[in-house]
């Protein structure tokens, strides 16, 4: 047996768990995947019509690399605390691990709710906007009108198209779970691959003429109504966060730079119907249907093995709460199938079911899009900081001291800066794109953000009041359980 996967199957055993999931990853692949979670160039497309509301190229080029900074701060702060405690069960084991016995269950409780409300959500977006992504990728092909070949698309098309992508993204890890390391490695080059066509064929064609870097890097043009404004487990995970994190800056610069250089007019980009640019901008600049719609392929592709990712993110989070009875029906979403590559079969299931239920939300506002990636944001980044602030503001970091990923002072910076990243998210994902709120523009995050908290609450008082108690009572950590919290 690999001795690396001996060491881990110890460790984690060390912190009361039995090893149960497949390990087929190297730290190269662990940064792939992270790199996939991610998907820069597919994320970028699907969403930047913000960028677009905010303010143009400038918003796009500088908004990144700010963002981006942010992220590396946050990678680098979950990271260390991951190299203490490397488990399926991530910030939710953490925050229980770090956290004082009076305040650790209920602590655990929120961290781990929000992060599988958050995976559940980020992952329903990211099908949808696949759904989305494509359907307006199919307008570039117009009739002798002008107008786009599913221009008159109806919300149950849409909706079936959502369907059949949730279902294969799905199906990918459910029975081809040991192929997964091939096929994220296939993905990074053909982003790298995809990208490349992109930024050469944008950039020589330029049917539409090109931009200066001084329209590219300052021409600010808000279209919102805002008023402007500053525009081994142990070692190998904490690697791959911020090795993620470092790719996933590099391959969005290289995507959004050439795209700033080729804009068309910026209004009609921020007031699109379909809220996805790219395809338009695409168009524009290489004159062609058939050439926008040959660019547009790999991040389709992108998208759908974004997807795939994020299923299995979902799927063993939801897996390692129910492990510790956190969930109704833990008994049977703890389980795994032996005979498809010991994969969390059950809550895998249990995760495409609800994001399938709250997708029919589309049928009664098209706004609904919006809510999903929104709260998603705000639950992961609220779970990713439970851990960083029982760390630096209760345990004054002493566990980080002798942890394999130390960045000293560096990491106390970046804890500073994730906690403030929260802080500020919060509220800014569930404001609305545009200053002035219509049906259609609403933003519905912070409704469904509540929505979540009220429904994990209850269950706590209904149930985890009584009977949760938290991980496992072993390991290095002393867990106390304490009544009544």
């Amino acid at each position: 047996m690999d001795p690396d996967k001996i060491t881990a199957d110890s460790n984690l055993e060390a912190l009361g768990y039995t090893p149960e999931l497949s390990r087929n990853r190297s730290t190269l692949h662990a940064v792939f995947m992270c790199f996939i979670l991610a998907s820069v160039p597919y994320g970028l497309s699907t969403t930047m019509a913000y960028s677009m509301a905010g303010g143009g190229s400038p918003t796009m080029i500088w908004g990144w690399i700010v963002v981006s900074l942010i992220m590396l701060c946050v990678a680098v702060s979950l990271a260390e605390v991951t190299s203490v405690y490397p488990t399926a069960g991530g910030v939710y084991y953490q925050t229980f691990a770090l956290c004082p016995p009076q305040y650790r269950r209920v602590a655990a409780w929120i961290c781990g709710w929000a992060f599988i409300a958050g995976n559940i959500t980020i992952t329903l977006a990211v099908n949808f906007a696949t759904a989305l992504f494509f359907i307006e990728s199919l307008n570039v092909f117009t009739d002798s009108a002008g107008v786009g070949i599913t221009a008159d698309f109806h919300a149950y098309q849409t909706y079936l198209i959502f369907l059949g992508i949730t279902l294969i993204t799905h199906a990918i890890p459910a029975f081809g779970n040991k192929w997964l390391t091939y096929l994220e490695t296939f993905a990074i080059f053909w982003t790298l691959v995809g990208v490349t066509a992109i930024v050469i064929t944008i950039l020589v064609v330029a049917d539409n003429g090109r931009h200066s870097a001084k329209y590219v890097f300052t021409s600010f043009e808000p279209q919102s109504g805002w008023p402007d404004e500053v525009r081994q487990p142990a070692i190998q995970v904490p690697r791959a966060i911020v090795g993620g994190v470092v790719l996933n800056f590099l391959a969005g610069f290289l995507f959004l730079l050439p795209l700033a250089f080729v804009l068309p007019d910026i209004p009609m980009l921020a007031n699109l119907a379909s809220g996805q640019p790219v395809p338009p901008i695409f168009k524009s600049a290489t004159g062609s249907a058939a050439g926008a719609f040959c660019l547009l392929i790999p991040l389709l592709s992108l998208g759908v093995i974004c997807g795939v990712g994020c299923v299995t993110a979902a799927s063993r989070c939801v897996w390692a709460f129910a492990r510790d009875g956190a969930i109704p029906g833990s008994g049977w979403f703890k389980k795994v199938n032996p005979s498809l590559d010991n994969i969390p079969l059950n809550s895998m299931m249990l995760c495409m079911v609800i994001e399938l239920l709250l997708g029919l939300i589309y049928f009664g506002s098209t706004a609904a899009y919006n809510a999903f990636s929104g709260v998603g944001v705000m639950f992961l980044t609220l779970s990713y900081a439970c851990p960083v602030a029982v760390s630096l503001l209760l345990r004054k970091r002493k566990d980080i001291q002798n942890c394999s990923f130390n960045l000293g002072s560096l990491g106390l910076f970046c804890n500073i800066v994730c906690l403030a990243w929260t802080l500020l998210a919060i509220p800014l994902f569930s404001m609305p794109t545009f200053m002035e709120v219509t049906k259609e523009t609403m933003n519905y995050a912070s409704v469904v953000f509540v929505g979540f908290f009220i429904i994990s609450a209850a269950w706590y008082w209904v149930w985890g009041y009584e009977n949760y108690a938290g991980p496992p009572a072993e390991g290095n950590v002393s867990f106390v359980s304490e009544p009544g919290l």
